[in-house]
């Protein structure tokens, strides 16, 4: 007992235990995110998805994984070999390595660092290299093209997304993600209150970070194949995909942490207490949730067509009330025990949402063409975002100078913020769209 209480443990043991614990469960976790979007898309188009590797396609991932193992590794002729081999690792590696300084909970933390936020967005603006040098080496005028058009569109939504997050920076007066949410727990509100336009325009920037639809324009397979990865296969091809998944995860647990409140619990300043009890009211919620997912996969499972579907939807039914069981549990245990617990689900829980937004995203709107996706990058989202950062100073000038209340003073420089918008939009709709029109070639 006093060895997990010593500092070498805490300052050596536990990181390395957390790392080993992130690399292991990340790519089952990547290949499970594959699986859900597929679900999501096929429920939005009104089909199954997968279902035919394990009950209910639960097997579909590891079945892919093992395909891409055994699948031929084919190395273009004339390709630099060591640059070819080593960008989808440089790639996913970024990606791992970003993981160190995310706060998954009050507890479950690689490294905390005071600079933490600026660790994440530089660690993962590496992953770029990985990109442009797999075009560049597989000596194919598609991957470099696709490789370009990866650089471009990472340096235009990466001004952008860094000046949303310093809108909430400001207001956080700190670059360490647990003072981050510590700042928002003082505060008593989630920074999206403070800034909304903020994280509008980082998550419109994360999502062109992470080449997804539909700002997916590096490998645009109208247009170039298959982009920077077209002369990959294999695991190779596998592992560019893993880091992007991964640097999926990265985004939404910085937006998590910024503007979501981290792992803190809605309305984290209400603390009625259930009579006689030192449980507060709120903190039942993960258990209630948990118990309504078990009834509604109960209410689901006589509805399964086979024998197998009935027997897994009962399966997950009796996970999610173990679940339940578990975070009624931790409302009993030791403060710290429970905060970790409960600040786990909780931050998982939003990172899900914001990942789920992005395969919503990804199957609800068309893809831009380049030229569309350089404009509102440059001509919309950039000056934009430096109004927004202005109004979230002012909005902290007219809180601490004029008395103003924090909430009404960040609603009135949102508003103005908002209507700069406005104008950028309209502005924009203006300006000529086509090649034609831009040299005087309209009618």
């Amino acid at each position: 007992m006093n060895y997990l209480n010593s500092p070498f443990f805490h300052t050596y043991v536990l990181p390395v235990l957390y790392g080993a614990i992130i690399v292991a469960v990340l790519p089952l976790l990547a290949g499970y995110i594959v699986l859900v979007e597929r679900k999501v898309m096929a429920d939005m188009q009104a089909r199954l998805g997968p279902m035919r590797v394990g009950p209910h396609g639960l097997l579909q991932p590891i079945a892919d994984a093992l395909k891409l193992l055994i699948k031929e590794d084919i190395i273009p002729e004339k390709a630099d070999r060591f640059l070819f081999w080593m960008a989808p690792v440089l790639s996913v590696g970024m990606a791992l390595l970003a993981y160190a300084a995310i706060p998954f909970g009050p507890v479950f933390q690689v490294a905390d660092l005071n600079v933490g936020l600026l660790f994440i967005l530089a660690i993962s603006s590496l992953g770029i290299y990985g990109i442009v040098l797999g075009g560049w080496a597989s000596n194919s005028h598609y991957s470099l093209l696709g490789a370009l058009r990866s650089a471009a569109q990472l340096v235009s939504y990466e001004t952008a997304a860094g000046l949303g997050i310093v809108s909430a920076l400001v207001w956080a007066g700190s670059l360490s993600m647990k003072a981050i949410v510590q700042a928002q727990y003082d505060r008593g509100i989630w920074f999206i209150a403070y800034v909304p336009v903020g994280f509008f325009i980082y998550l419109v920037g994360s999502i062109a970070e992470t080449n997804r639809a539909p700002f997916d324009l590096p490998e645009a397979e109208s247009e170039l194949v298959a982009g920077y990865m077209t002369e990959y296969s294999g695991f190779r091809w596998a592992l560019y995909f893993l880091g992007e998944y991964a640097n999926m995860v990265v985004v939404a647990a910085v937006a998590t942490t910024l503007f979501l409140g981290g792992w803190l619990r809605p309305f984290v300043r209400y603390h009625d207490h259930f009579p006689g009890t030192s449980i507060e009211l709120l903190d039942i919620l993960p258990t209630l949730l948990f118990l309504g997912a078990a009834a509604y996969c109960l209410r689901l499972t006589p509805r399964q067509p086979v024998k197998i579907q009935k027997m897994v939807m009962a399966a997950v039914a009796g996970l999610c009330v173990i679940l339940a069981g578990v975070m009624l549990a931790a409302l009993f245990a030791p403060p710290g025990v429970m905060a970790g617990i409960h600040g786990a689900f909780w931050f998982l829980a939003k990172v899900g949402a914001y990942i789920y937004a992005f395969l919503w995203f990804r199957f609800t709107f068309p893809r831009y063409r380049f030229d569309q996706l350089m404009r509102l990058g440059w001509r919309f989202l950039i000056p934009l975002a430096l109004i927004n950062v202005i109004g979230a100073a002012t909005a902290i000038v007219l809180s601490e100078q004029w008395g103003l209340h924090p909430l009404p003073a960040a609603l009135i420089t949102s508003a103005a913020t908002l209507g700069v918008a406005v104008w950028l939009a309209s502005d924009g709709a203006k300006a000529p769209t086509t090649t034609a029109e831009t040299a005087g070639g309209g009618d």
